[in-house]
């Protein structure tokens, strides 16, 4: 049975609607601050450097194919000596997610070949350089 929550209609009538948090729809994830606080990976260039700061780590993000969201990460516990993978998006901590994001706010979310990550929440997110990558690291 779904919670209902009752208000009336301009003519008097009572309006069922479904009490789910704002920020558990489509339109309220749109609204979370870590949707216009962050950097889409697509605009980026290959060989760019992010420093991920999260609540409890700080990762180095190389962007290997923006297109595809290949990056390599390195950082805390999860990541020590680095690591190829996919960028995901950001997360909510539920099952929305906004591919190629990383937004202040929002959670990680990265797969590598034998897992799926999710980090703690992301406070800064910083463009550290641009470097050029070779052609046997791009592969």
């Amino acid at each position: 049975m779904n919670a209902m929550s009752e208000r009336s209609s301009p003519v008097g009538n009572p309006i069922l609607e479904p009490m789910v948090p704002r920020n558990r729809t489509l339109d309220g994830f749109a609204l979370e601050p870590g949707c216009s606080q962050g950097v889409a990976l697509q605009s980026l260039a290959a060989g760019t450097r992010l420093t991920v700061n999260t609540r409890n780590t700080r990762y180095q993000v190389v962007v290997l194919d923006p297109v595809t969201r290949q990056v390599t990460v390195r950082g805390g516990s999860t990541f020590r000596k680095g690591i190829q993978g996919r960028l995901e998006g950001a997360t909510a901590g539920g099952s929305v997610l906004r591919l190629g994001w990383i937004g202040v706010g929002l959670r990680m979310e990265l797969s590598t070949d034998d897992r799926r990550i999710t980090t703690s929440a992301v406070r800064t997110v910083t463009i550290e350089r641009h470097f050029q990558l070779s052609s046997s690291s791009a592969k």
